[in-house]
Protein backbone atom coordinates (compact mmCIF):
# COMPACT_ATOMS: atom_id res chain seq x y z
CA UNK A 1 0.00 0.00 0.00
CA UNK A 2 1.70 3.03 -0.87
CA UNK A 3 1.54 6.53 1.31
CA UNK A 4 -1.70 7.81 -0.75
CA UNK A 5 -3.49 4.91 0.70
CA UNK A 6 -3.83 3.10 -2.58
CA UNK A 7 -3.52 -0.56 -3.61
CA UNK A 8 -4.71 -2.60 -6.59
CA UNK A 9 -6.18 -5.31 -4.45
CA UNK A 10 -8.18 -4.55 -1.02
CA UNK A 11 -9.26 -8.21 0.52
CA UNK A 12 -11.63 -8.35 3.28
CA UNK A 13 -10.78 -11.28 5.16
CA UNK A 14 -7.54 -13.22 6.26
CA UNK A 15 -9.15 -16.63 6.40
CA UNK A 16 -7.66 -19.46 4.20
CA UNK A 17 -9.49 -18.11 0.95
CA UNK A 18 -8.50 -14.43 1.76
CA UNK A 19 -5.09 -15.21 2.33
CA UNK A 20 -4.69 -17.62 -0.91
CA UNK A 21 -6.21 -14.54 -2.94
CA UNK A 22 -3.67 -12.33 -1.54
CA UNK A 23 -0.55 -14.90 -2.77
CA UNK A 24 -2.45 -15.25 -6.38
CA UNK A 25 -2.99 -11.26 -6.41
CA UNK A 26 0.40 -11.17 -6.19
CA UNK A 27 1.50 -13.70 -8.37
CA UNK A 28 -0.52 -11.03 -10.79
CA UNK A 29 1.83 -8.45 -9.97
CA UNK A 30 -0.73 -6.48 -8.17
CA UNK A 31 -0.35 -4.88 -4.94
CA UNK A 32 -2.45 -5.83 -1.85
CA UNK A 33 -3.61 -4.83 1.15
CA UNK A 34 -5.72 -7.81 3.48
CA UNK A 35 -8.06 -6.35 5.89
CA UNK A 36 -9.30 -8.27 8.74
CA UNK A 37 -11.68 -7.78 11.86
CA UNK A 38 -9.69 -10.69 14.08
CA UNK A 39 -5.96 -9.86 15.10
CA UNK A 40 -4.89 -12.82 13.73
CA UNK A 41 -4.35 -14.11 10.30
CA UNK A 42 -6.73 -17.23 9.50
CA UNK A 43 -10.14 -16.50 9.86
CA UNK A 44 -12.92 -19.27 11.42
CA UNK A 45 -9.61 -21.67 11.11
CA UNK A 46 -8.03 -19.97 13.65
CA UNK A 47 -10.62 -18.79 15.99
CA UNK A 48 -12.40 -22.40 16.05
CA UNK A 49 -10.37 -25.33 15.14
CA UNK A 50 -6.67 -24.38 15.36
CA UNK A 51 -5.94 -28.01 16.43
CA UNK A 52 -8.22 -29.94 14.17
CA UNK A 53 -6.82 -31.93 11.36
CA UNK A 54 -8.88 -31.24 7.76
CA UNK A 55 -9.02 -33.33 5.38
CA UNK A 56 -9.98 -32.25 2.02
CA UNK A 57 -7.27 -29.67 0.83
CA UNK A 58 -5.51 -30.64 -1.93
CA UNK A 59 -1.88 -32.09 -1.61
CA UNK A 60 -2.75 -32.58 2.11
CA UNK A 61 -3.67 -36.29 3.56
CA UNK A 62 -4.13 -34.36 6.51
CA UNK A 63 -3.42 -31.10 7.81
CA UNK A 64 -3.67 -29.16 10.98
CA UNK A 65 -5.73 -25.79 10.98
CA UNK A 66 -3.05 -23.78 12.11
CA UNK A 67 -0.65 -24.99 9.86
CA UNK A 68 -2.37 -24.68 6.74
CA UNK A 69 -2.66 -20.80 7.73
CA UNK A 70 1.37 -20.98 8.32
CA UNK A 71 1.79 -22.40 4.80
CA UNK A 72 -0.61 -20.04 3.14
CA UNK A 73 0.58 -16.73 5.37
CA UNK A 74 4.14 -17.83 3.78
CA UNK A 75 3.04 -18.40 0.47
CA UNK A 76 1.38 -14.69 0.09
CA UNK A 77 4.25 -13.65 2.09
CA UNK A 78 6.68 -14.31 -1.29
CA UNK A 79 4.61 -11.06 -2.63
CA UNK A 80 4.45 -9.00 0.53
CA UNK A 81 0.95 -8.29 1.37
CA UNK A 82 0.53 -5.44 3.73
CA UNK A 83 -2.02 -6.58 6.53
CA UNK A 84 -4.38 -4.53 8.58
CA UNK A 85 -5.34 -7.38 11.62
CA UNK A 86 -7.67 -6.27 14.15
CA UNK A 87 -9.46 -3.36 12.18
CA UNK A 88 -12.96 -3.71 10.61
CA UNK A 89 -13.59 -3.04 6.91
CA UNK A 90 -16.19 -0.10 7.59
CA UNK A 91 -17.14 2.01 4.86
CA UNK A 92 -17.47 2.13 0.93
CA UNK A 93 -18.03 5.14 -1.32
CA UNK A 94 -16.73 5.51 -4.77
CA UNK A 95 -14.59 8.60 -6.65
CA UNK A 96 -14.36 8.56 -10.17
CA UNK A 97 -15.61 5.23 -10.04
CA UNK A 98 -12.88 3.63 -8.28
CA UNK A 99 -13.74 2.13 -4.68
CA UNK A 100 -12.44 3.85 -1.87
CA UNK A 101 -11.94 1.57 1.73
CA UNK A 102 -12.88 3.03 4.72
CA UNK A 103 -11.59 1.06 7.58
CA UNK A 104 -12.53 1.58 11.15
CA UNK A 105 -8.99 2.91 12.19
CA UNK A 106 -10.77 6.19 9.65
CA UNK A 107 -7.99 5.39 7.24
CA UNK A 108 -9.20 5.52 3.40
CA UNK A 109 -7.78 3.42 0.86
CA UNK A 110 -8.56 3.57 -3.21
CA UNK A 111 -8.69 0.76 -4.58
CA UNK A 112 -8.08 -1.08 -7.98
CA UNK A 113 -10.67 -3.45 -6.56
CA UNK A 114 -12.08 -4.89 -3.77
CA UNK A 115 -12.60 -8.90 -2.88
CA UNK A 116 -14.86 -9.39 -0.29
CA UNK A 117 -13.50 -13.37 1.17
CA UNK A 118 -14.85 -12.47 5.12
CA UNK A 119 -16.05 -16.45 5.10
CA UNK A 120 -19.63 -15.99 7.54
CA UNK A 121 -18.81 -12.45 7.91
CA UNK A 122 -17.74 -10.73 11.28
CA UNK A 123 -16.55 -12.57 14.07
CA UNK A 124 -17.51 -11.52 17.40
CA UNK A 125 -16.67 -13.67 20.64
CA UNK A 126 -19.56 -15.08 22.80
CA UNK A 127 -19.06 -13.01 25.82
CA UNK A 128 -18.81 -15.30 29.60
CA UNK A 129 -21.52 -14.05 32.01
CA UNK A 130 -18.97 -15.10 35.23
CA UNK A 131 -16.52 -12.37 33.51
CA UNK A 132 -18.48 -9.23 32.68
CA UNK A 133 -17.00 -7.65 36.24
CA UNK A 134 -13.68 -8.64 35.82
CA UNK A 135 -11.35 -5.95 34.19
CA UNK A 136 -8.25 -7.97 34.79
CA UNK A 137 -5.69 -9.95 32.19
CA UNK A 138 -6.33 -13.78 31.52
CA UNK A 139 -9.89 -14.19 29.35
CA UNK A 140 -8.98 -15.43 25.99
CA UNK A 141 -11.52 -16.24 23.54
CA UNK A 142 -8.52 -18.39 20.99
CA UNK A 143 -5.50 -19.58 21.67
CA UNK A 144 -2.99 -19.02 18.69
CA UNK A 145 -0.24 -20.88 19.89
CA UNK A 146 -0.47 -23.41 22.94
CA UNK A 147 3.22 -22.60 23.99
CA UNK A 148 1.99 -19.61 24.99
CA UNK A 149 -0.08 -21.21 27.89
CA UNK A 150 3.04 -23.77 28.69
CA UNK A 151 3.27 -24.06 32.54
CA UNK A 152 -0.34 -22.18 33.24
CA UNK A 153 -3.75 -23.96 35.00
CA UNK A 154 -5.82 -23.37 32.03
CA UNK A 155 -9.53 -23.76 32.40
CA UNK A 156 -11.29 -23.73 29.09
CA UNK A 157 -15.08 -22.93 29.36
CA UNK A 158 -17.79 -24.96 25.79
CA UNK A 159 -18.28 -28.32 25.32
CA UNK A 160 -17.75 -27.94 21.25
CA UNK A 161 -15.23 -28.47 18.54
CA UNK A 162 -12.85 -25.45 19.41
CA UNK A 163 -13.12 -26.22 23.50
CA UNK A 164 -12.12 -29.54 23.04
CA UNK A 165 -9.26 -29.02 20.60
CA UNK A 166 -7.51 -26.34 22.54
CA UNK A 167 -7.91 -29.01 25.38
CA UNK A 168 -6.11 -31.87 23.57
CA UNK A 169 -3.67 -29.35 22.32
CA UNK A 170 -2.92 -28.02 25.98
CA UNK A 171 -2.47 -31.46 27.79
CA UNK A 172 1.09 -31.73 28.33
CA UNK A 173 1.43 -28.61 28.03
CA UNK A 174 -0.43 -26.66 30.25
CA UNK A 175 0.18 -27.55 34.06
CA UNK A 176 -3.03 -28.21 34.11
CA UNK A 177 -6.19 -28.26 31.64
CA UNK A 178 -9.57 -27.90 33.45
CA UNK A 179 -12.71 -28.04 30.95
CA UNK A 180 -16.42 -26.70 32.26
CA UNK A 181 -19.21 -27.43 30.10
CA UNK A 182 -22.79 -26.40 31.07
CA UNK A 183 -24.30 -29.70 30.27
CA UNK A 184 -23.53 -33.59 29.63
CA UNK A 185 -23.67 -33.68 26.35
CA UNK A 186 -21.01 -32.25 23.75
CA UNK A 187 -20.93 -30.67 20.29
CA UNK A 188 -17.86 -31.75 19.67
CA UNK A 189 -16.81 -34.28 17.82
CA UNK A 190 -16.87 -37.72 19.40
CA UNK A 191 -13.35 -38.89 18.68
CA UNK A 192 -12.25 -36.06 20.14
CA UNK A 193 -14.21 -36.09 22.95
CA UNK A 194 -12.59 -39.83 23.52
CA UNK A 195 -9.07 -38.47 22.89
CA UNK A 196 -9.28 -35.82 25.71
CA UNK A 197 -11.23 -37.99 28.20
CA UNK A 198 -8.00 -40.41 28.12
CA UNK A 199 -5.55 -37.63 28.98
CA UNK A 200 -5.18 -35.91 32.39
CA UNK A 201 -7.81 -33.24 31.53
CA UNK A 202 -10.72 -32.15 34.38
CA UNK A 203 -13.72 -32.66 32.55
CA UNK A 204 -16.03 -31.01 34.51
CA UNK A 205 -19.96 -31.32 33.03
CA UNK A 206 -23.80 -29.78 34.34
CA UNK A 207 -21.04 -26.82 35.57
CA UNK A 208 -20.74 -23.53 35.20
CA UNK A 209 -18.18 -20.49 36.00
CA UNK A 210 -19.87 -18.54 38.52
CA UNK A 211 -17.18 -16.01 39.08
CA UNK A 212 -13.40 -15.26 38.02
CA UNK A 213 -10.95 -14.38 40.91
CA UNK A 214 -8.38 -11.97 40.83
CA UNK A 215 -7.06 -8.55 40.86
CA UNK A 216 -4.66 -7.63 37.94
CA UNK A 217 -5.32 -11.16 36.15
CA UNK A 218 -6.74 -14.25 36.69
CA UNK A 219 -5.76 -16.30 39.92
CA UNK A 220 -8.58 -18.58 40.23
CA UNK A 221 -12.40 -19.54 38.98
CA UNK A 222 -15.09 -20.92 41.19
CA UNK A 223 -16.75 -23.27 39.98
CA UNK A 224 -20.96 -23.51 40.61
CA UNK A 225 -20.81 -21.27 43.12
CA UNK A 226 -19.22 -23.63 45.33
CA UNK A 227 -15.44 -24.54 44.43
CA UNK A 228 -12.60 -22.59 44.11
CA UNK A 229 -9.91 -24.05 41.13
CA UNK A 230 -6.50 -22.28 40.47
CA UNK A 231 -6.87 -20.87 36.97
CA UNK A 232 -3.98 -18.43 35.34
CA UNK A 233 -5.89 -18.69 31.82
CA UNK A 234 -9.53 -18.76 31.17
CA UNK A 235 -10.11 -20.19 27.51
CA UNK A 236 -14.04 -18.88 26.96
CA UNK A 237 -14.51 -20.87 24.02
CA UNK A 238 -18.25 -20.61 23.65
CA UNK A 239 -18.48 -19.79 20.14
CA UNK A 240 -18.77 -16.52 17.79
CA UNK A 241 -21.45 -14.85 16.83
CA UNK A 242 -20.88 -13.47 12.83
CA UNK A 243 -22.73 -11.31 10.93
CA UNK A 244 -21.57 -9.09 7.66
CA UNK A 245 -20.82 -6.00 9.93
CA UNK A 246 -21.37 -2.09 8.15
CA UNK A 247 -20.87 -4.88 4.44
CA UNK A 248 -25.03 -5.08 5.19
CA UNK A 249 -25.03 -1.46 4.41
CA UNK A 250 -23.08 -1.41 1.25
CA UNK A 251 -26.30 -2.03 -1.06
CA UNK A 252 -24.73 -5.74 -1.81
CA UNK A 253 -27.18 -8.01 -3.29
CA UNK A 254 -27.59 -10.57 -0.58
CA UNK A 255 -28.94 -13.86 -0.06
CA UNK A 256 -29.93 -14.06 3.36
CA UNK A 257 -26.16 -13.53 4.55
CA UNK A 258 -24.62 -14.24 1.90
CA UNK A 259 -23.56 -12.13 -0.99
CA UNK A 260 -24.93 -13.14 -4.60
CA UNK A 261 -22.48 -12.99 -7.29
CA UNK A 262 -21.92 -14.19 -10.59
CA UNK A 263 -19.72 -16.78 -12.20
CA UNK A 264 -16.99 -14.06 -12.40
CA UNK A 265 -17.18 -13.76 -8.94
CA UNK A 266 -18.41 -9.84 -9.44
CA UNK A 267 -20.91 -8.58 -7.04
CA UNK A 268 -23.56 -6.24 -8.19
CA UNK A 269 -20.94 -3.45 -7.46
CA UNK A 270 -18.63 -1.96 -9.75
CA UNK A 271 -15.46 -3.81 -8.83
CA UNK A 272 -16.00 -4.98 -6.14
CA UNK A 273 -15.92 -9.21 -5.91
CA UNK A 274 -16.47 -11.64 -3.22
CA UNK A 275 -15.57 -15.15 -3.25
CA UNK A 276 -15.35 -18.32 -0.23
CA UNK A 277 -18.37 -19.18 2.19
CA UNK A 278 -19.65 -15.60 2.39
CA UNK A 279 -20.43 -15.71 -1.21
CA UNK A 280 -24.15 -17.96 -2.47
CA UNK A 281 -24.91 -18.80 -6.15
CA UNK A 282 -26.74 -21.70 -7.75
CA UNK A 283 -24.94 -24.94 -6.58
CA UNK A 284 -22.49 -23.57 -3.56
CA UNK A 285 -20.45 -25.89 -1.65
CA UNK A 286 -18.87 -24.20 0.93
CA UNK A 287 -15.52 -25.97 1.15
CA UNK A 288 -12.53 -24.28 1.85
CA UNK A 289 -10.99 -26.08 -1.50
CA UNK A 290 -13.99 -24.38 -3.35
CA UNK A 291 -12.65 -21.30 -1.58
CA UNK A 292 -9.24 -21.35 -3.36
CA UNK A 293 -10.45 -22.03 -6.67
CA UNK A 294 -13.02 -18.97 -6.58
CA UNK A 295 -10.39 -16.56 -5.05
CA UNK A 296 -8.35 -17.66 -8.31
CA UNK A 297 -11.34 -16.95 -10.56
CA UNK A 298 -12.01 -13.31 -8.38
CA UNK A 299 -8.32 -11.93 -8.75
CA UNK A 300 -8.39 -13.23 -12.61
CA UNK A 301 -11.69 -11.14 -13.28
CA UNK A 302 -10.19 -8.01 -10.99
CA UNK A 303 -7.26 -8.28 -13.23
CA UNK A 304 -8.49 -7.53 -16.61
CA UNK A 305 -11.17 -4.29 -14.74
CA UNK A 306 -8.02 -3.01 -13.23
CA UNK A 307 -6.38 -2.95 -16.30
CA UNK A 308 -7.90 -3.37 -19.44
CA UNK A 309 -4.94 -4.40 -21.19
CA UNK A 310 -4.23 -7.31 -18.61
CA UNK A 311 -5.01 -11.04 -20.13
CA UNK A 312 -7.82 -13.20 -18.31
CA UNK A 313 -5.33 -15.77 -17.93
CA UNK A 314 -2.26 -14.69 -17.08
CA UNK A 315 -0.25 -18.79 -17.79
CA UNK A 316 0.40 -20.83 -15.20
CA UNK A 317 2.71 -20.42 -11.87
CA UNK A 318 4.71 -23.15 -13.17
CA UNK A 319 6.05 -21.33 -16.70
CA UNK A 320 8.78 -18.98 -16.94
CA UNK A 321 6.79 -16.00 -18.00
CA UNK A 322 3.96 -14.38 -16.29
Amino acid sequence: MSERGEVDVAIIGAGPTGLFAAYYAGFRGLSTLVVDALPEAGGQVTAMYPEKMIFDVAGFPAVRGRELIANLVAQAGAFSPTYRLGVQAAALAYADGVPILGLGDGTEVRCGAVLITGGLGSFTPRPLPAAAGFTGTGIIFFVPDPTMLAGKHVVIVGGGDSAFDWALALAGVAASVTLVHRRDKFRAHAATVARVKALPVRIEVNSQVTKILGSERVESVELNGTEEIPADVVVAALGFTADLGPLAMWGLALDKRHITVDSTMATNLPRIFAAGDIVEYPGKVRLIATGFGEAATAVNNAAIVIDPSAHLFPGHSSEDVV
